[in-house]
C-alpha cells in the first residue's frame, strides 16, 4: 500500500493469454473452495479474444484479490466469475469481470466504504474471518492505476458481486508467440554477480533451462569479456547485472556497458531489493527490465520471454524504405526540431513542422490523405499537447487518420507515460534523447507495419 500511495507502482505493456491466467488464478482457487465445500465456475463470453498485452501481473492480483475475498466470506454455496467484453475498438478491448458469491453479504451503509483501507463491517468480522482489512483497498488502487474501475453490490445474508472493469490493448498473439519461437540454445548471456555463490547458482538456473551463461564477479570483468565477445562479433544477447557491487557498481558498469556497446546487448538488473527502489536510476540510464533475485527454473523462460519482447531481443523485423516519404514532426522547441529534421533529411525523408499540437492537427487536417508516412509527436506541448492532438487525429474521418504511425516523443521513459501515449493511440515511445538509428529503426518498422494493413 505504501508503494501504491507513493506513486512507485508502475505498469508493465506484455503480451498475454487471458485464458491461462484464468486457470492460473482458478486452479488456486478451486482448491481453497474444495477445502470449504464451495464450488467455483468461471465463464468466459465466446466474444472475448485470448491474447491481450498490458500488466498482466496487476491483473492477476485484482482478480484473486477479490476471488479470495469471495471464498473468506462465504460459508456455503460457491463463487462465480464470468467474463465478458463490454467494447472494443480497433486494437482495444474493455473486459468487465463480475465475481459473485454466495456469501454474508454486507449492509447498504456499509457498501460505500468497503474499499477504504483497514475497513471491517464490525469488530466481529475480522475476528471470525481474520485479514488486515487492506485486500480491497490495494485492490482498488491497483485497478485505478490501470485506469479501470471496480464496483460493488450486495445484500446482507444474499451475496456480493465485485465488477471489474478494465481497457487493455488485443492482438498481442503475434508476440505471445516469441515465447515459442525464442530459441533458449541460441542465447547467450553474461551474468556479473559479485557473490560467486550467487553467480553459480544464476548460471545454473539458465544451464537447466537451456541458456548458456558466463559468469563474472565485478564490473571490470564484465565490460573486458564483453570487449573480447564484441572484437569476435558474438555479443552477449543478454547481461544480467547485479545492482549492488563493491567498486564499479551495477549502475556504473550498466553506464559504461551502454556507451562502449549501446545497443549490442540487453542489460536487466539483477536485484534482491524493490525495483520501485532502483527504477529511476536504471531506466535513466536506458536500462527498463528486471529480473529478481534467486531465479527460479519455472520462471525464468517466462521472465526472459518478457523482456525479448520489450526489448526486441532475437526478433526479426521487416522495414520500409523511407526515402523520399514525408513526416509530420510535432515539437515546440526549435532545437529539438532542427536535429530531428537533420536526422530525418540524412536518410532523404522530407519533414513538415508543426510548433505545437493544434497545428498538427490542423496540418493533418488539410493535407491529401496519404501525404504522411507517419507522425512524430512530442507529448509536451503547449496550446495542445501530444496525447489531446494524437486523440483528435485519431478520431478523423477519415481512413489514414486510423492507420497512420504515431510516435510518441517525450523526455520520460517510465512504464506509466509509455502507457499513456499508448493509450492515447500512439504507436511506439521514443524517449529523448533519440538515438538516429532507433528513430529510422522504429519508423521504418512501424510504416511496413501500416501499408502491409492496409494491403
Amino acid at each position: 500500500m505504501s508503494h501504491i500511495e507513493s506513486g512507485h507502482i508502475a505498469l508493465q505493456q506484455d503480451a498475454f493469454s487471458l485464458r491461462s491466467m484464468l486457470e492460473e488464478i482458478g486452479s488456486r482457487i478451486r482448491q481453497q473452495c474444495g477445502e470449504k465445500g464451495l464450488a467455483y465456475e468461471c465463464r468466459i463470453s465466446d466474444q472475448v479474444p485470448d491474447s491481450y498485452i498490458g500488466d498482466e501481473g496487476k491483473l492477476r492480483t485484482v482478480l484473486t484479490n477479490i476471488l479470495g475475498n469471495a471464498v473468506k466470506f462465504t460459508e456455503a454455496g460457491g463463487i462465480e466469475m464470468t467474463v465478458e467484453q463490454a467494447a472494443s475498438f480497433e486494437d482495444r478491448a474493455t473486459l468487465r469481470f463480475h465475481v459473485r458469491d454466495t456469501g454474508i453479504g454486507m449492509d447498504p451503509e456499509f457498501i460505500p466504504r468497503v474499499f477504504d483501507a483497514f475497513a471491517q463491517e464490525d469488530s466481529g468480522t475480522k475476528t471470525r474471518f481474520g485479514g488486515t482489512g487492506l485486500g480491497l483497498a490495494i485492490t482498488k488502487r491497483i485497478v485505478e492505476i490501470m485506469n479501470g474501475s471496480v464496483s460493488v453490490e450486495s445484500e446482507k445474508g444474499a451475496g456480493t458481486t465485485f465488477t471489474v472493469t478494465v481497457t487493455l490493448r488485443t492482438g498481442g498473439a503475434q508476440e505471445a508467440d516469441l515465447d515459442a519461437q525464442l530459441d533458449p540454445g541460441a542465447l547467450r548471456v553474461l551474468v556479473v554477480d559479485d557473490e560467486p555463490i550467487d553467480a553459480e547458482h544464476a548460471r545454473a538456473v539458465l544451464e537447466e533451462v537451456g541458456i548458456q551463461a558466463d559468469i563474472c564477479t565485478s564490473g571490470q570483468e564484465a565490460l573486458r569479456v564483453m570487449e573480447e565477445r564484441h572484437e569476435k562479433h558474438q555479443p552477449y544477447n543478454l547481461v544480467l547485472m547485479d545492482w549492488n557491487m563493491p567498486g564499479m557498481n551495477g549502475l556504473e558498469t550498466s553506464e559504461e556497458i551502454r556507451r562502449r556497446f549501446e545497443n549490442e546487448s540487453t542489460v536487466v538488473v539483477l536485484t534482491a531489493y524493490d525495483q520501485s527502489d532502483i527504477g529511476e536510476e536504471a531506466r535513466r540510464i536506458g536500462v527498463d527490465s528486471f529480473l529478481t533475485k534467486p531465479l527460479i527454473a519455472q520462471n525464468v523462460l517466462a521472465e526472459i520471454g518478457r523482456i525479448a519482447r520489450r526489448s526486441g531481443l532475437l526478433r526479426e523485423t521487416k522495414r520500409a524504405n523511407l526515402a523520399g516519404r514525408r513526416i509530420l514532426l510535432a515539437e515546440d522547441l526549435m532545437s529539438n526540431a532542427e536535429i530531428m529534421t537533420d536526422i530525418l533529411e540524412m536518410e532523404n525523408i522530407q519533414t513538415d513542422h508543426a510548433a505545437n499540437g493544434r497545428m498538427a492537427v490542423e496540418l493533418f487536417r488539410n493535407s491529401v490523405p496519404g501525404t504522411y508516412a507517419a507522425i512524430l509527436m512530442d507529448v509536451r506541448m503547449p496550446e495542445m499537447d501530444g496525447l489531446e492532438a494524437t486523440a483528435a487525429i485519431r478520431a478523423m474521418d477519415r481512413e489514414d487518420a486510423k492507420r497512420i504511425p504515431i510516435i510518441a516523443l517525450t523526455a520520460n521513459a517510465f512504464e506509466e507515460d509509455v502507457q499513456h501515449s499508448l493509450q492515447a493511440g500512439m504507436n511506439a515511445h521514443l524517449s529523448k534523447p533519440v538515438k538516429s538509428d532507433k528513430l529510422i529503426r522504429v519508423l521504418g518498422e512501424l510504416v511496413y507495419q501500416a501499408e502491409e494493413g492496409r494491403e
